[in-house]
């Protein structure tokens, strides 16, 4: 795999023949044809050179005049890894065109992994306003600066008017926990201080083997190999050996990843609360498939203890929004936050179950304008406490009723209301949510 590091000349022997070392540091070093070496070469020059590194040594193929560095370069206080490329081995992502306009997955700081619904809802009109009316002048309808009266109210409010109830499970645009909108959310930060502190520790024959790795793994190398054989087989010259630089990628395959997870583990810590949870999840996932050393191993357990300390936040703010929307006599509110846990597995404490399904069941009373109770029962019927909600009563409207006869078998007590058989449970529903990929797959 040929490439092109800066060297020095350092002496000239009788026949012709230059020694050099790599700019700046002992090793690497070899010799180097004089027909090569550019004319005014001389003890001390710095020369770009293009190698070919194997398992016999470096090689060099041709020599040129080194361009001088910008001022930025020598005074940004970088250290430059010799025998690397002067890219950095880091993993850039590339959005694709108009992928800013897809339905993407959201994803709060609570660790609320949840996407918008999408599909065509009651309340849209013919081009997509949420009025409920054409918006010729294609203005947002949201209420603003100048905004009339039918648009959606802000801040979280229950709009009255004929836009009908709101589906469990769903936001309106203004409400939520203050989150940026799209487009501004700042990029995630990057480290590369242990990937480069690895590879200035490895022999120059090692160094393109392990960024190999970094970029792809044990497959990314034997792509490279072939790539290398395959243009090796076109000049004529001989083939590497496969074997022995496997062999080398599996002896550095574990340092490879050590040093790439603790940069990512760095960044977490740096970041603290500011760290996404979903990917401060990875990263501890991820300490489990790697052999830590000594300072890996007081990180992963730094990053165990604070996962486990957002998480138990997270769990008792929903219940408390739970509790606090009950004791305010909010019940719609307090279904439907049970609706969406903080993490899949979170289940309400039997205490709270117990009080959430009997005052739901309280509230579906036949009093209850019949909008208003549809719309409790959509939400209960959502909710992990559907089984044990008692409805007081059934309005005496034929939607309703016929809501009810539907829903019953989720709710069976609705089925002693309406005089029926208890129906058996609906079958259990397997939910898979598409992941879009940075690149819009």
């Amino acid at each position: 795999m040929s490439r092109r590091i800066d060297i020095e000349l350092t002496s000239k022997s009788d026949d012709g023949t230059w020694t050099w070392r790599a700019a700046g540091a002992r090793q690497p070093k070899g010799l180097v044809s004089g027909e090569l070496v550019p004319v005014g070469g001389a003890v001390g020059t710095i020369l770009r050179a293009e190698v070919e590194i194997g398992l016999e040594g470096i090689a060099v193929l041709a020599l040129s005049s080194a361009k001088p560095l910008r001022s930025e370069e020598k005074t940004d206080g970088r250290i430059e890894v010799v025998g690397t490329p002067k890219r950095a081995p880091d993993v850039s992502v590339i959005l694709a065109p108009g992928s800013g306009k897809r339905s993407r997955r959201r994803d709060d700081d609570d660790g609320d992994d949840r996407r918008e619904r999408k599909g065509p809802r009651k309340d849209r009109g013919p081009a997509g306003d949420r009025s409920g009316g054409s918006r010729p002048d294609g203005a947002r309808s949201e209420g603003g600066p100048g905004g009339s009266g039918g648009g959606r109210p802000s801040g979280g409010e229950r709009s009255t008017g004929s836009s009908g109830p709101r589906r469990p499970g769903t936001r309106r645009p203004g409400e939520g926990d203050g989150r940026p909108a799209r487009g501004e959310r700042p990029v995630a930060p990057t480290s590369t201080v242990h990937r480069n502190a690895m590879l200035a520790t490895l022999r120059p024959e090692q160094i393109p083997v392990a960024e190999q790795l970094l970029r792809g793994g044990l497959p990314a190398v034997r792509q490279a190999i072939a790539d290398q054989n395959s243009a090796a087989k076109a000049a004529g010259k001989p083939a590497a050996s496969t074997e022995a630089l496997m062999a080398m990628a599996d002896e550095l395959a574990q340092t490879v990843k050590l040093a790439d997870w603790k940069d990512r583990a760095s960044v977490a810590q740096t970041a603290g609360k500011e760290y996404r949870l979903r990917e401060l999840r990875a990263v501890v996932a991820a300490s489990r498939t790697v052999i830590l050393d000594d300072d890996a191993k007081v990180m992963a357990k730094a990053l165990q203890e604070s996962l486990e300390n957002r998480v138990t936040t997270i769990r008792d703010e929903w219940l408390a929004r739970i509790t606090n929307a009950l004791n305010d006599g909010r019940i719609q509110q307090a279904v439907e936050a049970s609706i969406r846990p903080p993490e899949p597995g979170t289940r309400c404490p039997a205490d709270l179950a117990v009080r959430l399904a009997a005052a739901a069941g309280e509230a579906m009373t036949a009093d209850l304008p019949p909008e208003e109770w549809l719309r409790l029962l959509d939400t209960v019927v959502a909710s992990p406490v559907r089984r044990t909600v008692k409805p007081a009563g059934i309005p005496a409207d034929a939607v309703a009723q016929q809501a009810a006869r539907h829903a019953s078998g989720s709710v069976p007590a609705l089925a002693k209301l309406l005089g029926l058989r208890i129906p058996p449970p609906p079958p259990r529903r397997v939910v898979t949510e598409r992941r879009f990929s940075p690149t819009g797959g």
